[in-house]
């Protein structure tokens, strides 16, 4: 059996943008702005294919 691809992904089911690292609202992760285009959602004049244009990627937080 293999694995459903991203786009086999249930609507309900949240969308993880390559920059991601986590879920949003899972424990021990947070927003933060995209490294790639500075939080702007843009390169250039196109959609930033790391954050999907919002600006923002999940990423750990860190904790012990």
């Amino acid at each position: 059996m293999t694995a459903p691809k991203t786009s086999d992904a249930l609507p309900d089911e949240p969308k993880l943008n390559p920059g991601d690292e986590a879920e949003p609202g899972s424990p021990g992760s947070g927003e933060n702005i995209c490294s790639e285009c500075q939080g702007s959602g843009k390169i250039g004049a196109v959609e930033c294919p790391i954050c999907g244009g919002t600006g923002i990627v999940i990423t750990g937080i860190g904790g012990g």
